[in-house]
């Protein structure tokens, strides 16, 4: 087991939104407690101080802000009927991805499921790549494709959003065993939700995983519902970071990016050297699980409000950027100033950008293309033009 330690900040997740402003303080190092103790099973775990520094926090108040505008920019284009289908926003569970990426390399892997706007924002999409996915137009990250479940980014190992529930667990362990095999020293991380705890592929996958030792972090998020249907009723035990049974977890506060963050750093050492480990990280979704759900059926609008008011991962960092005077309140609004200009003009873009055409729905199937593939009508089948 890996001794409690007080994980180290190394400057590995540099924002593609670089700050402009001269900032109050550049602290190199600075040393700052967790808000909520972890909890943690068949392991001993990271310490309850976390190292970090002036930039690492600046960087990670930028990444949720965005994450966030970005998600609120979806919102709204999907109400305007720009975006169609299925939409699945990530406002509250910012810290989660933002941890995370913080913790590892574009040489590690993430694979997720279809909330995975945010994953795609920080494996290196740019925004528009992504508002132009949603869009379904050719510009978009998976070329107008996939939509918002299916994004993907091969060159920074991000294996996509998933839309099967529980679908993504499997494959990430087989990802995991790529790493193992190449011996490259590097992870995957597998994410999916309290919804999908109960699946059988996830148990077949904790059992392979820890078989063959193959270095894979399986992340529970954990946002107390899945679609409609709180924890509580769904689960016999929903401490899901003690389901994998023999399999080490830790319970984390998803809502705190320095508790993430140095969370990953431990199980990312643990899973290289022994093998699977368990993060559930505890969050909260302010949306409905979809668009089609206003999510105020099965809880109370106070209930949101008062996560909003007392955990709000963004908020959480922005007051310990002026707490440990990282920053003024005049640097955060030139931030968020910035940032919601950004986001502005990249949905503009996207939205001015072509559709793919129409033969693009017969690619992207076989190993080669342009080959005949028939229609469920033969009239409506595809031919190569000549």
């Amino acid at each position: 087991m890996l001794a409690r330690s007080i994980a180290t900040f190394s400057p590995r997740f540099v924002l593609p939104l670089a700050p402009r402003a001269r900032f109050a303080s550049s602290t190199d190092a600075i040393e700052i407690p967790i808000d909520n103790p972890y909890k943690f099973h068949k392991c001993e775990g990271p310490g309850d101080v976390v190292k970090t520094s002036s930039e690492e926090m600046i960087n990670a108040f930028k990444t949720m802000y965005t994450v966030r505008r970005m998600e609120q920019g979806a919102d709204k284009m999907y109400k305007a009927r720009k975006i169609q289908g299925f939409l699945h926003l990530y406002n509250g569970q910012e810290a989660i991805v933002t941890g995370i990426e913080a913790a590892l390399t574009k040489k590690d892997s993430i694979i997720t499921a279809y909330r995975d706007h945010g994953f795609a924002y920080t494996r290196g999409c740019e925004i528009k790549e992504i508002y132009a996915e949603l869009m379904g137009k050719v510009t978009g990250c998976s070329k107008g494709n996939g939509g918002s479940m299916h994004m993907y980014k091969g060159d920074a190992n991000f294996y996509g959003g998933n839309g099967i529930v529980g679908a993504q667990t499997p494959v990430g362990a087989g990802i995991a065993f790529t790493h193992k095999y190449k011996k490259t020293d590097n992870v995957c991380v597998s994410l999916y939700g309290d919804g999908s705890a109960n699946q059988g592929q996830l148990f077949e996958a904790y059992n392979m995983a820890s078989l063959w030792k193959l270095p894979v972090i399986y992340v529970c998020e954990n946002n107390k519902y899945g679609m409609g249907t709180s924890v509580n009723r769904a689960a016999a035990n929903h401490e899901f970071y003690t389901r994998g049974d023999f399999v080490p977890g830790i319970q984390v506060d998803g809502m705190d990016f320095l508790a993430v963050r140095n969370a990953v750093d431990f199980a990312k050492q643990h899973a290289v050297a022994n093998g699977p480990i368990i993060l559930e990280m505890v969050t909260y979704r302010y949306v409905g699980h979809s668009m089609s759900d206003p999510g105020t059926t099965y809880r109370t609008r106070e209930e949101v409000d008062t996560v909003r008011k007392q955990r709000d991962p963004i908020e959480r960092v922005r007051l310990k950027l002026l707490k440990e005077s990282i920053c003024t309140e005049k640097d955060i609004k030139e931030m968020e100033k910035e940032i919601r200009g950004i986001v502005d003009q990249a949905a503009k873009d996207a939205d001015a950008d072509p559709f793919p055409e129409p033969e693009q729905t017969f690619q992207n199937i076989f190993w080669k293309e342009d080959i005949p593939v028939r229609g469920v009508e033969l009239c409506n089948s595809y031919y190569p033009k000549q």
